[in-house]
């Protein structure tokens, strides 16, 4: 079981959120047909309850799927339907059942699919999910989004739309546990994960959030590595656990395998807990 629980007092949830790198011919030596059972491995030797990816066309999530079959998704592509990248949520089904789904766009029309918001290059979104544990009955809402790489004011007016949402879903359920993940395309110090954490409070309400590196077990230091590895520099990717519930440990996995990688992002996974 990768989530024990006696009754709905105490639980704990291990997570992952991993960009998995997009499909293209760019990427010369580092094809997704070369990387993709090196991304099943790394998933497969966590098991996680639930995961992230950011990244992912259908294809890839295709593959993934075969390769770990006790997992189900959910999410669309940021196009729409099956277009272009995924923020999909995958879950064991033999440990827990889909009660929603819902996506959004980071823009200032959230329910327009495809819809460009502010400076942000790509169309980008949030992908979500209400889920019970069919052992406990306890529900858990997860959120997992990728913000833009070059519009400054994209990432920091996402950031404060996935937290309204956050806590619009937070009041319709108050009995729910909650975490939020993704590439946020962003250092700790930098404006969006300040907000997260709630430390811009002139900027709007947020979530109580707890970042993940706050209990981080190894090293520091960059999740991005453009399939170069290393250490040097500053995480991208980020979980986050919304109170009551807390993180209790993350680790950055920098593995590789023979010198080569599943992803030019390293994973990064957490074992949320509440008491």
């Amino acid at each position: 079981m990768n989530q024990e629980q006696a009754g709905t007092d105490a639980f704990k949830l291990k997570v992952m959120t991993f960009n998995l790198r997009t499909h293209t011919a760019n990427d010369e030596g580092n094809e997704w047909v070369q990387r993709a059972p090196w991304a099943v491995e790394t998933v497969a030797a966590h098991a996680p309850a639930i995961f992230g990816v950011q990244e992912a066309y259908v294809l890839m999530l295709e593959d993934l799927q075969q390769g770990l079959p006790d997992y189900r998704w959910i999410g669309q592509g940021r196009r729409g339907a099956n277009e272009d990248e995924h923020c999909a949520i995958f879950y064991r089904h033999d440990e827990y059942e889909e009660l929603e789904q819902g996506q959004f766009w980071l823009s200032e029309t959230p329910d327009v699919v495809g819809s460009l918001g502010w400076d942000s290059d790509y169309p980008r979104i949030c992908t979500w999910g209400r889920f019970r544990h069919l052992l406990s009955g306890a529900t858990v809402r997860v959120y997992n989004t990728h913000f833009d790489h070059i519009g400054e004011a994209a990432r920091i007016e996402g950031a404060k739309l996935v937290g309204s949402v956050m806590l619009q879903h937070a009041n319709m359920h108050p009995e729910d546990a909650a975490f939020l993940m993704g590439d946020m395309n962003g250092e700790p110090s930098d404006q969006p994960l300040r907000y997260l954490r709630g430390e811009l409070p002139n900027e709007g309400a947020v979530p109580a959030l707890e970042d993940g590196y706050r209990q981080l077990r190894g090293q520091s230091g960059r999740t991005f590595h453009d399939f170069a590895g290393g250490v040097e520099g500053e995480p991208i990717d980020y979980i986050f656990a919304e109170a009551p519930l807390a993180v209790r440990w993350s680790e950055i996995d920098r593995r590789h395998f023979g010198g080569k990688y599943p992803s030019d992002h390293y994973p990064l996974v957490a074992e949320l807990g509440r008491s």
